[in-house]
């Protein structure tokens, strides 16, 4: 990444609570100017807190936060051109939706040069005049479509809109970044679905930096041109959501990433008639030439084969090679497509598959891995 396109930089950055509690640890990131970055992990993996380092609400312990290549890792928060959207919305209850948009406006005062008495010029701060907070407040308002309800209380909006309220809040002083943290928490699936594809449509429109925290592995792929994989404090994995779907760098990434995940089989590397073989125990797979010269190194050990559950290829008859079969055990209608629950004698796996293929609970069905696909560990 050029430096001279990097908003913000975070380098080393350590957070620990209590003396003991490492929460963040080595944490290392360049984010673009304009970028939608998601912070993606299980509670506790340090997102949030990494987000509040950014903010300003917490110190790194160790490392820093540069800002345009400055450092900002001891300025407040107010100094900071940063604003967050909380989970919580965090609305003034008693403030209709012009008021709670246009609330920190109205405590805000800015620089103006002006000459005094003696013909000098001076910089004097001044609050906004009123035509000014509504040429903002409008724009803010617009942007996420609720020009037409500025006079509405507050309680009588809906989860979506008040969210909406809290982004045109946080956008309303034009911050260089928008921090969001799990912002679309409190909704219901119908509404996070359709708030996804508005922040990415709000990203669009304000061309600013997005950093966005998330334990949802879907909001993650659907909005992200760049996603950070955290797991205990670290990161494992940057890239964009493709990358990181198609090749995870650990078992931990191919498992989280991916609805249904990815499927883990334990299979002992084993080597019969000059070739090598992933033996299951109910059956045997066959590693690509390239899969191969990995396992080459742990032949008579157990290693874990990932599959997808779209890469396992229904068979009508047993397969020549490579053939799985398996026992029925769930079957999960979907409309669009079909999760089937697989068994072996020790093993469970989920194959995705088309709504017009037929299946009974307790069948014995046949698969076969798209072997191209598969990841090994």
């Amino acid at each position: 990444m050029a430096k001279e396109n990097c908003i913000i930089s975070l380098q080393g950055v350590r957070k620990v609570f209590d003396g003991t509690s490492v929460v963040v640890d080595d944490f290392n990131l360049d984010i673009s100017r304009g970028e939608f970055v998601t912070f993606l992990g299980p509670s506790g993996c340090g997102k949030t807190t990494t987000l509040r380092m950014i903010a300003g609400f917490e110190t790194p312990s160790e490392g820093k936060i540069l800002l345009n290549g400055e450092d900002i890792t001891k300025i407040p928060p107010y100094k900071r051109p940063i604003n967050t959207v909380f989970q919580r919305y965090a609305l003034f209850p008693y403030l209709d939706v012009y008021d709670n948009v246009a609330f920190g406006l109205k405590l805000k005062k800015i620089p103006e040069e002006i000459v005094d008495k003696k013909g000098n010029k001076v910089t004097k701060l001044r609050h906004l005049t009123a035509k000014e907070i509504d040429v903002k407040v409008a724009r803010a308002l617009k942007i996420v479509d609720l020009e037409e309800l500025e006079d509405r209380d507050i309680s009588t909006l809906s989860g979506g809109q008040q969210q909406r309220v809290a982004i045109a809040r946080a956008i309303v002083n034009e911050p260089e970044i928008l921090l969001l943290d799990e912002p679309l928490g409190a909704l219901d699936l119908k509404m996070r679905k359709e708030m996804q594809v508005e922040l990415k449509e709000m990203h669009k429109k304000l061309g600013i930096t997005f950093i966005y925290v998330t334990h949802d592995q879907e909001e993650a792929l659907t909005m992200s041109d760049k996603i950070v994989v955290m797991k205990d404090g670290k990161v494992q994995q940057i890239g964009s959501p493709l990358y990181l779907y198609n090749h995870p760098i650990n078992k931990f990434v191919a498992g989280f990433i991916g609805s249904p995940p990815m499927n883990f089989m334990t299979v002992k590397i084993v080597e019969k008639g000059g070739q090598l073989v992933a033996d299951e125990g109910t059956f045997e797979i066959v590693p690509t030439a390239e899969q191969a010269k990995t396992l080459k190194n742990y032949v008579g050990k157990e290693v874990y084969f990932g599959i997808r559950p779209e890469d396992l290829a229904f068979q009508e008859t047993p397969a020549a090679t490579n053939n799985m079969q398996m026992k029925v055990s769930v079957i999960e209608p979907l409309g669009a497509e079909t999760n089937l629950f697989l068994t072996t004698k020790t093993q469970s796996l989920t194959a995705r598959c088309s709504p017009d293929n037929k299946y009974t609970i307790g069948e014995t069905v046949n698969f076969s891995p798209v072997m191209e696909k598969g990841k090994s560990h």
